[in-house]
């Protein structure tokens, strides 16, 4: 998918979240970095629409995120920090349904599609689980399962491994890379950042590095030091 930001902005009453921004992604894996507040997340919502831009536009393969909301909005999957609040049914199955049963599928074609994505995270032996039952870890994967089984072009992760040991994290890094769908990932992990081809800090509400990820976390290194 290729994104494009022609000159979007977005401000919440007087104040810039992001300034003016011209920019075209399209490589498989994204990383962004850059200090609380520094503008990631207004960026991440811009793609997704869960925000209009206060000027210019955020395009998805050609479509307005604003004027062709209703096309663009199933092309794009979200990952909140928290997968806890994202998870709505009692029953993990139920949750992973959700979606699919939206988009009118029912039947065994309904019970396949959720199976299916059950089972392309590895977490099929969780189905009748509740959230609070399952680890960190888990719960990311049960997120991702209930976004993916939707077919989104694109999904965005928000801080994925945050709070997760080191079982976990290695978990949700593998699940990521195993994507074939294009991700965005908003991380102050370093190490999940590193492996991404393209990576952009922000700063300030502004994009101060766009490059390989050695360089921008050097970038980001300078920016959280000064």
């Amino acid at each position: 998918m290729n994104i494009q930001f022609d000159q979007a902005s977005l401000s919440y009453e007087g104040q810039v979240a992001l300034h003016p921004l011209t920019l075209d992604l399209g490589e498989s894996r994204i990383g962004v970095i850059g200090l609380n507040g520094s503008g990631k997340s207004s960026f991440a919502r811009l793609i997704k629409g869960l925000v209009k831009p206060s000027a210019g536009r955020v395009l998805l393969d050609g479509l307005d995120t604003v004027k062709d909301a209703k096309a663009v909005l199933p092309q794009t999957g979200f990952i909140f920090q928290n997968p806890a609040n994202q998870i709505i049914l009692p029953i993990i199955r139920d949750d992973v349904a959700m979606g699919p049963k939206a988009q009118g599928l029912k039947g065994p074609a309904l019970d396949q599609a959720v199976e299916a994505a059950l089972a392309r995270f590895g977490i099929a032996h969780l189905a009748e689980r509740r959230p609070h039952e399952l680890s960190g870890g888990e719960l990311q994967l049960a997120a991702l399962a209930a976004v993916m089984v939707t077919r989104p072009k694109l999904v965005i992760f928000d801080e994925p491994t945050n709070q997760l040991d080191l079982k976990n994290r290695a978990l949700v890094a593998a699940a990521i890379e195993a994507l074939e769908e294009q991700a965005i990932v908003i991380s102050h992990d370093l190490e999940l950042i590193r492996a991404y081809g393209r990576v952009l800090v922000f700063h300030q509400g502004r994009l101060a590095f766009d490059g390989d990820a050695e360089s921008a976390i050097c970038r980001y290194r300078e920016l959280a030091l000064a």
